[in-house]
Formats: structure tokens, sequence, C-alpha cells
């Protein structure tokens, strides 16, 4: 398959892109009203039905996104060359669970993977399962919850919400010197007691 690079790709609105990917659950006869994820929502844990397998669940209570975070995200990631993925994780309460995903591994996921492409917007579905996803609402589920060492899994390329942060504080992602410095500023203004 051709990288984004090699065809011209025009990305849609947010709002379009949103409305297509809504009109794309409808007819795949799953809810078309969305719960939006980041990757700090994501809980693995340890699974009692496969020994030694991790099952996936989320939450919205601890780490809850920012209203403008989904559009924050996918302008982001328009502004790259990679492809982007509507991503539904399963349901819960009524609606599709799903996640904004990009990265130029998905360019060689096609409809055999289960991605339905879209190449003029460069911009790929993804249905998932029609079953249910947990929301987890149990604090110490989610303190329990397995933190690293786990499989790849195609929803590792999402954003995370302190990514959102940095674009809504500083206007763009910060570079991992400057993600040190600040946070050794943080603690310096703590220790101190400047909270400024």
């Amino acid at each position: 398959m051709a990288s984004l690079t090699d065809n011209k790709i025009t990305r849609p609105q947010f709002h379009e892109a949103l409305a297509a990917w809504q009109e794309f659950l409808a007819a795949q006869k799953l809810p078309s009203a969305s719960v939006w994820i980041f990757a700090e929502n994501l809980c693995f844990e340890p699974s009692s039905a496969i020994p030694g397998s991790l099952r996936v669940g989320f939450q919205t209570r601890f780490t809850p996104p920012s209203g403008d975070a989904l559009e924050i995200a996918y302008d982001h990631f328009a502004e790259t060359d990679a492809r982007m993925v509507f991503y539904r994780l399963g349901s819960a309460a009524g609606g599709s669970v799903c996640l904004l995903l990009c990265d130029p591994w998905f360019e060689q996921q096609g409809e055999r993977d289960g991605f339905i492409r879209r190449d003029e917007w460069g911009i790929s579905f993804y249905p998932g399962t029609p079953g249910d996803i947990e929301e987890i609402t149990d604090l110490a589920r989610w303190v329990r919850r397995v933190k690293r060492n786990y499989a790849f899994r195609d929803f590792d390329f999402a954003m995370s919400l302190a990514t959102i942060d940095e674009i809504k504080i500083h206007g763009r992602t910060l570079q991992p010197y400057e993600r040190f410095a600040e946070t050794m500023l943080n603690r310096l203004r703590r220790v101190l007691g400047n909270p400024a």
C-alpha cells in the first residue's frame, strides 16, 4: 500500500470527519453516540477468563478528558502525514467507546485487518467488536491496574491527555528536555513554596 506522502490527501474539518464516523457506526448497526477516551483512560487488568492475559476496560472518572480534547487531538494529528484512525473499542452505557489514533503503522492496515480506509482523507475507521467494555469506577481497581509490560495493541497509538494539556498550555507538544525542565521547575516551586 502507498504511504500518505505518495498520495494527495485532503483532511476534512473535524466536524465532517466526526459526522462520517457516526454515519459509519450507524451503518454497522453500532451505537453512533460516542464516549471518547485517551491513553490515560485505558485500564488493563489481569483476566480471570484466560490466565496470563489481560482484559481492557476504561474509566473517565479519575482522569476525565476535557470537552475540547478530541478536537485538539484531531487538529494535531491532521497536521501530520500519518494515517488517522477512528477506533471503536466496544460499547458501554448504550454508546461506543472510541479512541482517535494516529501513526504511519496504520498505513499497512486494511479490510482484512478490520480497518475501512478513506484514502482521500488519510483516515481509517475501525468498528471493533459489538460486545461491551467495562467502565471501571472503583478507585482500588484503577490504582492496581497493569501499567506496563503488556503486549502491543492497535490502540497504543492513542494520544495522551498530558499531550492535550501541553498543546493547550504551550500551543504545541513539548520536547522531552522541556518536559523534564517543567517537571523539575514544578518540584522546585513546591519545595520553595511558590505555587506560581
